[in-house]
């Protein structure tokens, strides 16, 4: 893949058709990815996914799937729980043509943070296992990192767990970065140095990315804005790196509701 792709996740406010023909409208905004948001449980059909699949093919949009939310890689009672649910996303993902799921790390839930980190790397490690064993369709597992402070999910932790195999990619939230240092990360320089430090620069350059305006309190992430809100990230800036080290990422923008406006403006300052 050359250059970065741009689309949003799941359907906008403005949107009224069907998922499986959201492919056209999103092209007409010349966008060229879509996220399936599976957040309540994996509940699109072979039939359906396999018609979006032939759409997306037809107008050149790369597809991927956001995983179930209550996936918590850090509560060792929830494994099989865990294992199933990405089993599921995995199946969807392959009828779909599909090669990335975003996986959410879970909340720290009382442990330290190394207790977490270590509790989260065995379910990997698990799932990785299941993943090899039962032969489910090949695909990157891309790690989120999270908006809230009690949440798993530094960039040196997403890093950390993707450091178990070849198949784990860092999915890079800057909004929920920014919301999780209330608001102190939005110079993004570091975030792709660490990442090219610990993965090499050819596999950081491959990093899925989720991207929106997010308010934040002294816990971290609150909610997410639209692109007109006031507050951050600012796109540009990171717009310019992306840009000037030749990352091949997909971009996804998870805006409130102009998640496709949003997504085809920052494909415009990306290409100005």
């Amino acid at each position: 893949m050359s250059g970065l792709r741009f689309g949003p996740a799941g359907c906008d406010d403005g949107y009224t058709g069907k998922v499986a023909d959201i492919p056209a409208y999103l092209a007409q905004n010349g966008l060229d990815a879509f996220e399936v948001q599976c957040g309540h449980g994996v509940q699109m059909k072979q039939a359906a996914a396999e018609v979006l699949r032939g759409n997306a093919e037809q107008n050149g949009v790369a597809l991927s799937v956001h995983a179930p939310y209550f996936i918590s890689l850090t509560n060792p009672e929830r494994l099989e729980g865990n294992i199933g649910y990405l089993r599921q996303s995995s199946e969807l993902a392959g009828w779909l043509g599909a090669r990335r799921i975003v996986v959410h790390t879970g909340a720290t839930m009382g442990l330290s943070r190394d207790e977490a980190l270590s509790a989260a790397k065995e379910t990997m490690i698990s799932v990785l296992h299941s993943a090899r064993n039962e032969q489910w369709p090949e695909m990157f597992f891309c790690l989120e990192t999270m908006g809230k402070v009690n949440q798993l999910g530094t960039v040196g932790e997403v890093l950390e767990l993707c450091g178990l195999g070849e198949t784990l990619l860092p999915c890079v939230d800057f909004g929920h970065l920014y919301a999780r240092s209330i608001g102190q990360v939005n110079d993004f320089t570091a975030v792709l140095d660490e990442m090219e430090n610990v993965l090499g620069i050819e596999r950081a350059r491959e990093c899925h990315i989720h991207f929106s305006k997010i308010a934040f309190t002294k816990s971290g992430e609150s909610k997410h804005l639209t692109f007109n809100d006031e507050g951050g990230p600012d796109w540009q800036p990171l717009a310019v790196l992306l840009r000037e080290r030749g990352y091949c990422s997909t971009v996804i923008c998870e805006s409130r509701g102009t998640q496709t406006q949003d997504a085809a403006f920052m494909k415009k300052v990306y290409h100005p």
